[in-house]
């Protein structure tokens, strides 16, 4: 099978035509979204040039210090934006969160590239900051719907919080109700779309690589080794996420603290 034909700056450019269609919408109906869809936009092109510029010089490199570097440094952005979507103070949450996806997404990254795709180079720019990517990606939102779920109930439930506690609850036991709803919110959107795909959508990594000419059995494998490694490392980034920043969330007493919220 041949690559897919390049599409030219030009061709690029009338891509971004399609834009008009959502414009037009949000002007219609007075949705008040233009502005964000023009930074949105602008924001994707211009971050996916810098990618695609970095991604050549590491692809040219591909120095395992400079790969690991950058995977590292992807998982610290990563905590971050989960951070910020969350609506949480940095102070309290950043290094529960990073561990979560140092635990989760980075153990499952390995795990793919040594166990199941097992390269000759472990280290190569290509596996490592590619499926690392995949991985964070993917992750990133479940953790932020996650967090942002058991956070926002816990807000609006505490009277529930404590009413198990005075029944004799531990604290495990009392979040026990909160973990569970916020682990199910954050893995449903994910499992519907391992339900449908193949039938009602064609996964994006399938998708490129046989755009890159792979053959559809080789593209297909990969699909669904890279979506079973995703679905581990979303349930252990957000598992450990909800246990390990509630560590830093309540006091002695068992009352949540005042200030975790932006």
């Amino acid at each position: 099978m041949e690559a897919a034909p390049d599409i030219g700056i030009i061709r690029l450019a009338l891509g971004f035509a399609l834009l008009f269609i959502p414009i037009a919408l949000s002007l219609w109906l007075r949705l008040k979204i233009v502005r964000q869809l023009f930074i949105s936009a602008g924001r994707m092109t211009a971050q996916l040039f810098l990618v695609s510029i970095l991604l050549i010089y590491l692809f040219e490199w591909d120095n395992a210090y400079v790969n690991t570097a950058w995977v590292i440094i992807m998982i610290v952005f990563a905590c971050g934006a989960a951070i910020i979507n969350s609506s949480l103070r940095f102070k309290y949450f950043f290094l529960p969160v990073l561990i979560s996806y140092l635990a989760g997404a980075g153990s499952v990254l390995m795990y793919f590239i040594i166990v199941i795709v097992n390269p000759v180079y472990i280290f190569s720019a290509q596996l490592l900051v590619v499926i690392g990517g995949m991985l964070l990606g993917n992750s990133l939102h479940s953790v932020i719907v996650g967090i942002s779920r058991f956070y926002q109930s816990l807000k609006k439930e505490r009277k529930r919080y404590y009413y198990l506690l005075s029944l004799g609850a531990n604290q495990n036991e009392a979040l026990l109700p909160f973990y569970r709803e916020a682990l199910l919110a954050s893995l449903r959107p994910f499992l519907a779309n391992m339900a449908t795909m193949g039938v009602v959508f064609l996964p994006g990594m399938m998708t490129g690589q046989i755009l890159g000419g792979a053959p559809p059995d080789t593209a297909i494998k990969y699909q669904i080794a890279i979506m079973l490694a995703i679905l581990a490392s979303v349930t252990i980034s957000v598992g450990l996420a909800l246990y390990l920043t509630s560590r830093k969330s309540f006091d002695e007493y068992g009352t949540l603290k005042q200030g975790l919220f932006l």
